[in-house]
């Protein structure tokens, strides 16, 4: 359905109903393809005034696609007439409309009615991070810095996870800037990378190079490099954080997981405790294990090989030197089938001790309680990155030392052509952003990742400020 050059009257609008296949939804379809068409607001107005005729008013998701037209091309006095409409028609608006209205007013100079609409929306509900992005960028573009960090902060109190592009926004922004409490800010901005393990990207990386080369007075200078394997910085000589725990740490991890994580959740929604108290036997009877493998996961790793053939070639490749290995399976490994032959499982289980789980277990709480159970040196193979764990320990510290010991234990996938594994990291240093005062570390990749990766990067952007 193409929409009309120029408005309408209502007999035209009639006609072009009753030559519609679909008479009942032809306003719908044909305010749809005005939005596809970028089609002249008075094209627009004229429907919704022929509407209005017809039916005496016009329905709220027709004012939505309306208003949608709108914020597209920046109309900023019909962004705040339907407002208006909208206001006095309906007693609340769903999240659609208020990202819809703020991020309409938030690009314009009636920017300051966007952060009214969005405190209206505050009441009746958590606002979208689209819309709280909308305000940071509006109060950042009008030189209101605090209110942008205020914003931040209240979305990271209500635990919405800031887009990338935010937070180099940021660091854009501040370019040139004085001020200890604006540098606070930014500064809490990299620790909030260190302790949710994100990488920025490159030119992510680079906003924050030149932020603190901008600094007036700051005398930071930084650098790309790579960091040596013995994790000493070529460029400041610093010696990067150990991606070791202290005893003390390990224990209190350890301690903090098998508590919180593993009885404090949902485990057993998909476990019976029956089930769980066999396995604890099972582990508690057979320690230390040195590698713990997630076997289902692992047997998906090549998806045109046979499941049992990925899992066997895991465990060849780590049984080696009298490594203990324990397999975490399910029972429908145990019956012979087009993906688990019978004869390559009897050799798996002479290499590694297995535990069949039922089928519908959540194996990351068998994965974890059994390599915590084994010591500091159990490393665990699985590809997933464990994130719903890390969500479920209550302080910041605690999470900081559970991706600290994940990147120290977790052994992945690795492209690499020698072995389908390597371990992740292979360093003695700890891949994460980090400072000593007057030095900052920053890990960075080439190209933006929208899925969070235990990848480990290689390249490093290291700012030092000189005395």
């Amino acid at each position: 359905l193409q929409p009309p050059e120029k408005p309408l009257q209502d007999e035209e609008w009639n006609r072009l109903r009753e030559n519609f296949q679909l008479p009942e939804i032809f306003e719908e379809v044909m305010l749809n393809s005005m939005i596809r068409c970028n089609s002249h607001i008075d094209v627009a107005k004229s429907l919704l005034t022929h509407m209005a005729k017809q039916n005496g008013d016009i329905a709220y998701n027709m004012l939505v696609k309306y208003l949608t037209l709108c914020v597209q091309q920046g109309q900023v006095s019909e962004i705040r007439d339907v407002y208006d409409i909208m206001k006095v028609r309906f007693k609340i608006l769903e999240i659609g409309a208020y990202n819809l209205l703020i991020k309409g007013l938030s690009n314009s100079d009636q920017w300051r009615m966007a952060l009214t609409i969005l405190e209206e929306a505050k009441k009746i509900m958590i606002p979208s991070r689209t819309s709280y992005e909308s305000c940071i960028k509006a109060a950042s573009r009008h030189q209101d810095v605090k209110l942008a960090f205020e914003l931040y902060n209240e979305m990271l109190a209500k635990n919405i996870v800031p887009t990338l592009d935010v937070l180099q926004y940021f660091f854009d922004f501040s370019m040139g800037m004085k001020g200890a409490e604006l540098q606070k800010e930014l500064f809490g901005i990299l620790l909030y990378l260190r302790e949710n393990q994100i990488y920025p990207h490159k030119t992510f990386m680079q906003s924050i190079k030149l932020w603190f080369e901008s600094i007036p007075g700051g005398n930071w200078r930084g650098q790309l490099t790579n960091i040596k394997d013995s994790g000493q910085c070529p460029v400041c000589n610093h010696q990067l954080e150990d991606s070791n725990l202290t005893e003390e740490e390990y224990n209190n991890l350890s301690e903090r997981i098998i508590r919180d994580v593993i009885h404090g959740t949902d485990t057993f929604r998909k476990t019976s405790p029956q089930e769980f108290k066999a396995f604890q036997t099972f582990v508690e009877s057979r320690l230390p294990f040195d590698i713990v493998i997630d076997g289902l996961n692992v047997s998906h790793i090549k998806p045109r090989k046979m499941q049992c053939e990925n899992l066997f070639e895991a465990i060849n490749c780590l049984a080696k030197e009298n490594v203990r290995l324990l397999v975490l399976g399910r029972k429908h490994m145990l019956i012979n089938s087009s993906n688990w032959k019978r004869e390559i499982m009897k050799e798996m289980q002479n290499k590694a001790d297995f535990f069949f789980a039922d089928n519908i277990s959540e194996d990351d709480a068998f994965l974890l309680y059994a390599t915590l159970r084994s010591g500091k040196h159990c490393k665990f193979v699985t590809r997933d990155f464990l994130r719903d764990h890390k969500a479920c320990l209550s302080d910041s510290l605690t999470r900081h030392l559970f991706r600290k010991w994940q990147r120290g234990h977790q052994i992945s996938k690795n492209d690499g052509f020698f072995s389908v594994f390597s371990q992740q990291p292979a360093f003695r240093y700890d891949c994460v952003v980090q400072t000593t005062g007057d030095t900052w570390h920053i890990p960075y990749k080439d190209v933006f990742e929208e899925k969070y990766s235990y990848r480990v990067p290689r390249k490093w952007l290291c700012v030092q400020q000189k005395r």
